[in-house]
């Protein structure tokens, strides 16, 4: 009979915290669960409705085939130790709001849900959800006092999805065939590198003409609008988690992706203290290292616009933070 000594390091399953237990957190919950990525500690405010779900997530994993544990709470002192947080609360748009309409109440929320998560995984990985993204990280990075490369918006994975999305239905490729970036805040005034886009390394714009381009741009940039007034009850949540745990994964397994994501920006495009969608490396300790593209004078120009749209409403939210 052997006698090991049991090492907590070596033992310890990775450790996700998901805040917000809506559509978006709860697919987010599952999309981990289910990929046997980590464990899942699913947080809301609502009694038992964190606790419902998660229960409902346990009872799938005989068919699903993983063992995760998916713990419900509305307790932050059970997200402890977590090696990554994610925020998703926060109101969701309805019918002819923009994400930028949020603003005020969800600062509340993301301050209040960042400061509470920081508490008790000090030594986490944050990534951002809840609208309007690219403020909203910023606000958590303040409150948290996390180092740039520990905290990061989830919108350019999203977008780029949207993206290829738009390209592949056009001409009738497969998506998986289509790469796309789309840099810039997660809004109306987001900047789709359209001349970077292909399909199968061929260049999009020896496929489609420019109003078609021009076209699935627009279409892009409205992407959550569009899914928003369709459902009327609600907005996109099945693409917003898939985008999320592409993240979570990359960092977790140290996969080292490009990924466009929103991170502290400190010159680079010549911007300075702001969140902003731009390519990124993701591994075990967040965010690696940002690439700077050289971007045609168009592209800058739109991506300045974008950020200053951003300074704009940190700028409207500030007294949040007193």
């Amino acid at each position: 009979m052997y006698t090991s000594p049991t090492s907590p390091s070596l033992c310890r399953s990775p450790r996700v915290t998901v805040i917000g237990a809506g559509r978006v957190g709860s697919t987010l919950a599952q999309r981990i669960a289910e990929k046997n990525l980590a464990n899942v500690v699913l947080l809301d405010i609502l009694q038992g409705m964190p606790q419902g779900l998660a229960l409902d997530l346990m009872e799938a994993r005989g068919i699903e085939l993983h063992h995760r544990q998916i713990i419900g709470t509305n307790d932050y002192a059970d997200t402890f130790d977590s090696d990554i947080v994610v925020i998703t609360a926060g109101f969701p748009r309805k019918p002819g709001m923009t994400r930028d309409n949020l603003l005020l109440t969800n600062a509340k929320i993301v301050v209040s849900a960042a400061k509470n998560a920081i508490a008790h995984s000090p030594n986490a990985v944050f990534i951002i959800v809840t609208n309007p993204l690219d403020v909203m990280t910023y606000l958590a990075w303040q409150v948290t006092g996390l180092p740039p490369y520990r905290i990061m918006g989830m919108a350019g994975v999203l977008d780029s999805a949207r993206f290829e999305t738009f390209i592949a239905m056009e001409l009738g490729v497969l998506p998986a065939d289509v790469k796309a970036m789309v840099l810039g805040s997660h809004g109306d005034l987001m900047v789709p590198l359209s001349r970077c886009a292909t399909v199968h390394g061929i260049p999009v714009t020896e496929l489609l003409d420019t109003a078609t381009i021009e076209r699935l741009v627009q279409r892009t940039r409205r992407g959550g609008a569009e899914i928003v007034e369709l459902m009327q009850t609600g907005g996109a949540f099945f693409a917003p988690a898939s985008a999320a745990c592409v993240m979570v994964e990359s960092i977790l397994l140290n996969q080292h992706r490009l990924l466009p994501v929103a991170a502290y920006l400190q010159g680079e495009y010549g911007l300075k203290d702001i969140f902003l969608g731009v390519p990124c490396r993701l591994g075990c300790g967040g965010i690696e290292n940002l690439v700077e593209l050289s971007l045609i004078d168009e592209e800058l120009a739109e991506l300045h616009a974008s950020a200053q749209a951003v300074k704009q409403n940190i700028d409207k939210v500030q007294g949040v933070l007193v």
